[in-house]
This record gives structure tokens, C-alpha cells and sequence, in this order.
């Protein structure tokens, strides 16, 4: 298989699941349906192992590092400012396509059996959610936003005590340096757990689902490919100089993977050598903004999907929205992305923008079915905005090599990305 190129084994994965999936269905094949299913699982456990260690040592580190970027606080800065600008846009897309689709107009599900979720996101939750009151608690309850606080935290600790903080710096260095390699041996599994996540979907939901929530299927796949195929290449060419048809050829193995995966963290790896060494990005600076995005940065599952799915809601529930409602679900899309944290899944999301709107928090178990086949588009639209960035910032900071941009994509090898110089001292092995 070394000979297929990895983008090609994914590909593969899909049309073999897709057709086991569709052949358990229509042949009542529960034995397939099973294997499917706990292939599909243990794929995205293995997926979930890798999350705290790596979201924890590659924040503290991509912290740590803004010691080597000359203009540190004004990089951040950009790219924070990019970010939000970005999640702006994408959801007001997301709030027109809905106005214009109308995803609940005529649509009859029966309401009285929709039940809350366990999980329901509000901003004293959100707020209050983001220090941990117990670290293990937050590593082994799988807190993302906690686990992203305290490696914020500590790196920033860090960065002020200086040559004291090497010795730890060194280890985070060298776990989160193991922990993408594990992870990449997990991501070359990718192509068998394609085949189970996408046959178990097809299998499980077959295509009876899609008829009372086609629009909201067409609309956030509709909208997300707007953003994809619209939104970044226009800033891509206009902002970066960078030619987008080059861009997605250097990208497309972290966009492929975070559709099939459904985990932006899962994806950081080949995310962040994608960035440096297909995109020609600073190494230095990719170290801060690419796991940085992987935790912030959601245009799919933090912008677009959920404006349409809260005007779903309000229709289906014959709730009015006005210009107010608009205007706070871009609030709550601009400022509460982070929600996401980078796993698999908006529901913490949605249910911030409901709760925040007043809507009916059952809407959430009206979408559930259909949430995994979204999952795909949102997650690649994810990763795909976590990559902009980067390159629009390092294109304004003089940060970007046209070499690299440009030479021929080389397929992705096994080894991790080198971590960036520690400061004062020689490159990293």
C-alpha cells in the first residue's frame, strides 16, 4: 500500500464502507452492520486516546515557542483577528443560506419525543467551564477547553521564567513529539476506520432520514462548500497572493482526513505539516497558530452550522427570529467557537446558540440522527480555515516560502514535524 498514495487509500476506504454499508442494509447483514460499527469505533477511540496529551503538550509548546517569532504579540494578534473575521463571515453565510433554503419551513417530525441533551452549552457554562476545579478531572473527563487553559497557562509561565522553564519545555517537547508519532500510526489506520465510520453511517441511517432534514443536510453542505470553495479561496488570492487551486493541492491530506475523521485535533499532525512543509508557512509560527486553530478555530461546527440549524429549530417550532436573533447567533459564533474544542460533534455549540436565543433545547434530538454525516463537511471546513490563517498571516509577515509553496507536494512521511528551535539554542533534532 506504500505505493497508493494515502489520499487515494482514504478514497478507497470510502467506496469500500459506502458499499458494505449499503449491502448490510438492503440485506438486513446485522453481523456487517456490527463489524462496521466497532471498526468505526475503535478508529475514533484510538483517535480520542491521543486528544488530551496532545492538545495539552502542543499548546503549551506553540505557546512556549512565541519566544523565537520576532513580533510575537502582534502575530497573535493578527491571527486572532483573522480567526474571529473569518468565523464573521462564515456565519453570515451560514444566515443567509438559511433565510434563502428555509430548512424547517413544511416540515412535520414529531416534537413530543425530542428530548434535551445530556450536554447543553450556556455561557455561564461556557464561562465558568473554562478553569478546571480538579486537573485530573479535566484530563480525565476529557475537558478540552480546561486541558487548552492550563496549557495556555503554563506556557505562558513558561515563556516569563525563561532558561528555568527548559527542562520542562523539553519533556512537553518530547511527549508531544511521541504522541504524534502514536497518532500518525493511528492516522495510517484511517482508511480501514473510513470504511466503518462511513459504512456504519450508512448501514445505521440509511437514506429514510434524509428526507424531512434534506434542507438542513443541502444547507450545511451547501454552505460549508461556499466557505471551502468561495470564501477562503477569494482571501487566498486577494489577501495571501497565494493561488488557491496551489493551496488546496498542498492541503488536501488534512482536509481529506478531517472528513473522514471528524477530529480537527485527530488531524493536527498532518494539519501542521501540511502547513509547513507543503505551504512554505514559518516554522516557528506554525508552531503557535496550528494547534492554537485546532482548538479555536471552527468555521463548520462553530459558524455555519450552527446558524442554520437554529433557524431549523425556530421553524420547525413556528418561533419568530428578528434582526436581534441574527445579530446574537453571530455573537455567539464569533465569541463562542472555542466551545468546540476541536472534537468530533457541534452539540455544545448548538445548544450554546439556542440557549442563548431562547429556543427550544429538544431541537437538538430532532438533528442527532443526521449529526454524523454533517460531522464530515463541518470538520473539513474546520481544518481547511485552521490552515488560511496561517498562510494569510505569514503572507503579511513576510513568513511565507513561495519555494515550498510551489515546488511539487511530496507525500507526507511518518516522521513527526520537528518542534521549533527552543530559544537561544540549536535547531531540534
Amino acid at each position: 500500500m506504500k505505493r497508493v498514495s494515502f489520499s487515494l487509500q482514504l478514497l478507497l476506504g470510502l467506496v469500500v464502507g459506502a458499499a458494505l454499508g449499503f449491502a448490510a442494509l438492503v440485506w438486513n447483514l446485522e453481523w456487517l452492520s456490527g463489524v462496521l460499527t466497532e471498526v468505526g469505533n475503535i478508529f475514533v477511540q484510538l483517535l480520542r486516546l491521543a486528544v488530551a496529551p496532545l492538545v495539552f503538550t502542543a499548546v503549551v509548546v506553540s505557546v512556549a515557542n512565541l519566544r523565537n517569532v520576532g513580533n510575537a504579540a502582534r502575530l497573535a494578534g493578527k491571527t486572532l483577528l483573522w480567526f474571529l473575521a473569518t468565523a464573521l463571515i462564515a456565519v453570515v453565510v451560514g444566515i443567509v443560506l438559511g433565510l434563502v433554503i428555509n430548512p424547517g419551513q413544511g416540515v412535520t417530525l414529531d416534537t413530543s419525543g425530542a428530548e434535551a441533551p445530556e450536554r447543553v452549552g450556556s455561557w455561564v457554562d461556557f464561562l465558568t467551564g473554562i478553569i478546571p476545579t480538579n486537573v485530573v478531572t479535566a484530563f480525565s473527563e476529557l475537558n478540552v477547553l480546561q486541558i487548552v487553559f492550563l496549557g495556555v497557562v503554563l506556557g505562558a509561565a513558561a515563556l516569563a521564567i525563561g532558561e528555568k522553564a527548559e527542562p520542562f519545555l523539553t519533556l512537553s517537547r518530547s511527549i508531544l513529539e511521541l504522541v504524534q508519532k502514536a497518532l500518525w500510526w493511528v492516522i495510517r489506520l484511517a482508511p480501514i476506520g473510513t470504511a466503518g465510520l462511513i459504512g456504519k453511517a450508512v448501514a445505521t441511517y440509511g437514506w429514510d432520514l434524509l428526507g424531512p432534514l434534506a434542507r438542513v443536510s443541502l444547507g450545511v453542505y451547501v454552505g460549508c462548500l461556499i466557505v471551502l470553495l468561495a470564501v477562503y479561496p477569494t482571501l487566498l488570492a486577494l489577501v495571501g497572493k497565494v493561488n488557491p487551486v496551489t493551496f488546496f493541492r498542498n492541503a488536501w491530506p488534512a482536509i481529506e482526513l478531517a472528513f473522514v475523521s471528524r477530529s480537527s485535533v485527530g488531524t493536527l499532525p498532518v494539519t501542521q505539516k501540511v502547513t509547513i512543509e507543503r505551504l512554505g508557512v514559518d516554522r516557528d509560527y506554525a508552531a503557535f497558530a496550528v494547534p492554537f486553530g485546532a482548538t479555536t478555530k471552527m468555521d463548520g461546527c462553530a459558524s455555519v452550522y450552527p446558524a442554520i440549524a437554529a433557524i431549523f429549530v425556530a421553524q420547525v417550532y413556528d418561533i419568530p427570529l428578528g434582526l436581534g436573533e441574527y445579530l446574537l447567533i453571530a455573537f455567539v459564533a464569533v465569541v463562542g467557537s472555542a466551545a468546540t474544542a476541536g472534537l468530533t460533534g457541534a452539540i455544545v455549540m448548538l445548544t450554546l446558540t439556542l440557549s442563548t436565543l431562547g429556543l427550544p433545547l429538544e431541537g437538538v434530538g430532532l438533528l442527532l440522527a443526521i449529526d454524523p454525516i454533517l460531522d464530515m463537511i463541518r470538520t473539513a471546513t474546520n481544518v481547511t480555515g485552521q490552515i488560511v490563517v496561517p498562510v494569510l498571516v505569514a503572507r503579511s509577515e513576510n513568513r511565507l516560502d513561495d519555494a515550498v509553496l510551489n515546488a511539487p507536494p511530496q507525500p507526507l512521511d511518518s516522521a513527526p514535524v520537528a518542534p521549533a528551535r527552543p530559544a537561544g539554542g540549536s535547531a531540534a533534532a
